[in-house]
């Protein structure tokens, strides 16, 4: 892999081709040979850590194209050392009262100014039973209020949530607009009238199921005697946002919603009694426990002893989803451990290594990927790990991934896990056994594989002996429909069967699937791209069946169609919609400079023209690409006139093709505070654009200034949603704010 070094003053910068494996002590020696100063004088720093000589790379987990910062050593610092330790000595002795001296003089003054103090209020009570509003899902919650107080002007209101798993949870602050009293009354459904505003319980993405708690204003009613249904509207939290048109099953309790009474106008008494015993119901998110803390359950909680107990013990299966205590290991671990992926015996261990009556040991080969090892592993790509994560779309997301385009490549398979097409960086089925499988991997692992390009045989997982760290092997042992073989039996559009397989009865009702094809392909397909990992689209699983395979165990075997509307990369229109959208094998942040730099070879200036080799050497002209963006999108682009100075800039990147164009859309309109696509954009007077959470967040931390060039915000700065940019970043980026 590679690094970038750079001096602490920024004159001096190089990219340097290591090993994870490589001594610090090692990389000064690389720096001297390329900055021409003496490892001695060296200090190393990564993310603010200094590197010890006896350290490696693989300590201090630094990753590819991470900067590793060089501070050269004065002589001074060196003459004075003895010096400065004993000064810091005498420091660490001195007299503890001058310390808090010290302390209270550097103190920021805004904080006496934003002491908590006690307050009253003219509806509320502490002990009060209240309904408050979460922020990110917008529905209402149970919760009491055990502090009142002032700060900063604003009259604040401690509160806790008064539900059953979260009494371990910390207080929180929150203004008065965002809790009311708890509802207690119970409608009758016939007592309903059109337009009257009510609470009640709806699940956004399965009406069938519970869901939490919304207002909801009704706008039909339909009573008949099989059928009672609310047809009207969901209104999210105390803001303006709604969902129109929403169905409603009344199985479960309708609330007149409660309204705030003066304290000298209530009876306490009464307002107590009318608090109801019962919990309200929220959705499971463990249909087998039912979310019950007392239960033990090997679904929801560790697979070995089902115990809830030490969550932060808890290890998840990167393969499977399964959660294992780490003391309940075989053999048990005593801490968890660094490594990013970390998968369960389930999906590592092979059931060839069990040692039956009778048969002898079969010595196994070492780990060549340990450290210690005097194999040099670390200096290819296939250790490298993601340096980001897709926030785009959710884990579980189905279908196109919102700006990858079909014919997207990647050189190598951690980059396709950073930008959500593909997230395992190993495995070759991305899915999960009780949902379905979102993504596969056609690289020529198994052997039964037989692609035809619309159409292709693809072979399930496991059945291989992959001890020693082995990526692939041959087949040992028959395979199983569980696991990530179940997921993808599981989008096909038919009912589950675990021993014979289906068919489906119409294959296009299936659930999609995102299907990579890989450079290593090619040695069984002539679809297969001549280098990198290619986009191909989405395909749909027609049959899936049991059969003996080539090595004589049995495999499961799918049969995928092509069902994508987008010509297929192999094809001549495939072919020349890649050439108008000018996408280009994409590869990682600084790896051609590294290549280049360890080939020996001088890059050539962006300014350098390509030639043809002619007699009058005539310069080529590059292919203008026709992406263009729609009418709809350039109309309110024209209307963010705040923005007016980013969208210039990101319309020179237009003619380079929608990669290019939507990568620079995505870099523009990033949030400095959470490193992603900014979700309801607050933009500031000084052109900037911040997630409304991450202002507010920087705002309850007294930090009254723009988080991107701490230009000094006023302290009640009106945080108004820029909705047209909102409505622009969702229709380039649909359903980005489903993760957020």
């Amino acid at each position: 892999m590679y690094v970038q070094v750079v001096t602490i003053d920024g004159k001096k910068k190089t990219v340097l081709n290591v090993s994870k494996l490589t001594k610090i002590r090692d990389l000064k020696q690389d720096i001297e040979q390329e900055f021409d100063i003496k490892t001695n004088k060296q200090s190393l720093f990564f993310r603010g850590k200094h590197l010890e000589d006896d350290g490696t790379l693989y300590d201090y987990s630094i990753n590819i194209n991470n900067v590793i910062q060089v501070m050269i050593k004065s002589e001074q610092d060196k003459d004075n050392g003895i010096k400065i330790e004993k000064v810091e000595k005498k420091k660490e002795k001195g007299n503890k009262g001058n310390e808090e001296k010290k302390e209270e003089k550097t103190e920021n003054p805004r904080e006496e100014e934003e002491e908590e103090i006690d307050a009253t209020s003219e509806y509320y009570k502490v002990g009060d039973a209240v309904d408050c509003t979460d922020n990110s899902l917008g529905s209402w919650f149970e919760a009491q209020i055990i502090k009142i107080f002032r700060k900063s002007g604003k009259l604040l209101y401690k509160l806790k949530w008064d539900l059953p798993d979260t009494k371990h949870d910390d207080p929180f602050d929150i203004e008065e607009h965002s809790i009311r009293p708890r509802a207690w009354k119970a409608l009758n459904f016939n007592d309903l009238d059109i337009g009257q505003k009510v609470m009640l319980n709806y699940n956004l993405e399965d009406p069938k199921e519970v869901g939490h708690w919304y207002d909801f204003t009704i706008k039909k009613i339909r009573n008949v005697k099989t059928l009672k249904e609310l047809i009207g509207t969901i209104h999210i939290g105390n803001t303006s946002q709604s969902v129109e048109n929403c169905t409603v099953n009344t199985k479960l309790d309708i609330y007149e919603i409660a309204k705030p009474i003066l304290i000298a106008d209530r009876n306490d008494e009464l307002i107590s009694s009318h608090v109801p015993k019962d919990r309200r119901k929220y959705p499971v998110k463990c249909t087998t426990c039912y979310d019950n803390p007392k239960k033990k359950c090997k679904e929801c909680s560790c697979r070995k002893c089902g115990k809830k107990n030490d969550p932060h013990l808890t290890l998840l299966c990167d393969e499977c989803d399964v959660a294992y205590h780490i003391g309940c290991l075989s053999p048990p671990l005593t801490e968890l451990p660094t490594d990013d992926d970390w998968y369960c015996p389930d999906c590592k261990v092979n059931a060839n290594e069990i040692v039956k009556v009778g048969e002898k040991i079969v010595p196994k080969k070492k780990h060549s990927n340990v450290v210690g090892s005097n194999r040099d592993w670390g200096k290819g790509m296939a250790c490298v790990g993601r340096t980001k994560i897709c926030t785009i779309v959710p884990l579980s997301h189905r279908g196109h991934i919102p700006g990858i385009e079909v014919g997207t490549m990647w050189k190598f398979r951690f980059q396709v896990s950073e930008a959500g097409v593909h997230r395992p960086h190993v495995a070759g089925i991305h899915g999960r056994a009780e949902d379905c499988a979102y993504s596969i991997v056609l690289s020529g692992g198994y052997e039964d594989d037989v692609d035809n390009g619309e159409e292709f045989f693809y072979t399930g997982s496991g059945g291989r002996d992959l001890s020693g760290n082995k990526r692939t092997a041959k087949q040992s042992c028959d395979q199983r429909l569980t696991l990530m073989n179940k997921a993808l039996a599981l989008n096909c559009h038919a009912k589950i069967n675990e021993k014979q397989g289906a068919e489906a009865d119409d294959w296009k009702k299936g659930i999609p699937i995102r299907v990579v094809r890989n450079f290593k392909l090619a040695k069984h397909s002539t679809y297969a791209p001549e280098d990198g990992n290619r986009y191909d689209g989405l395909y749909k699983v027609i049959k899936y069946w049991p059969e003996k395979g080539q090595s004589g165990f049995k495999v499961w075997r799918y049969l995928l169609r092509r069902d994508d509307p987008t010509p297929a990369p192999w094809t001549e229109e495939g072919k020349s919609r890649i050439a108008e959208l000018g996408l280009k094998m994409i590869y990682p942040e600084g790896y051609k400079e590294a290549q280049e730099k360890k080939a020996g070879i001088k890059r050539k200036s962006d300014d350098e023209t390509e030639s043809v080799g002619n007699e009058e050497n005539t310069p080529v002209k590059k292919r203008k690409t026709t992406f263009k963006l729609s009418s709809e999108v350039l109309k309110m682009i024209m209307k963010d006139s705040a923005n007016a100075k980013l969208w210039k800039q990101c319309k020179e990147f237009i003619s380079e093709g929608k990669q290019a164009y939507f990568e620079k859309v995505s870099t523009e309109f990033g949030c400095i505070v959470c490193q992603d696509l900014v979700f309801q954009p607050i933009t500031t007077p000084c052109g900037h654009n911040i997630c409304l959470k991450c202002l507010k967040r920087s705002f309850k931390a007294s930090t009254y200034a723009c988080p991107m060039c701490r230009n000094p915000l006023d302290k009640d700065f009106n945080m108004q949603i820029n909705d047209v940019l909102s409505s622009i970043l969702l229709t380039l980026f649909p359903g980005y704010n489903k993760t957020r």
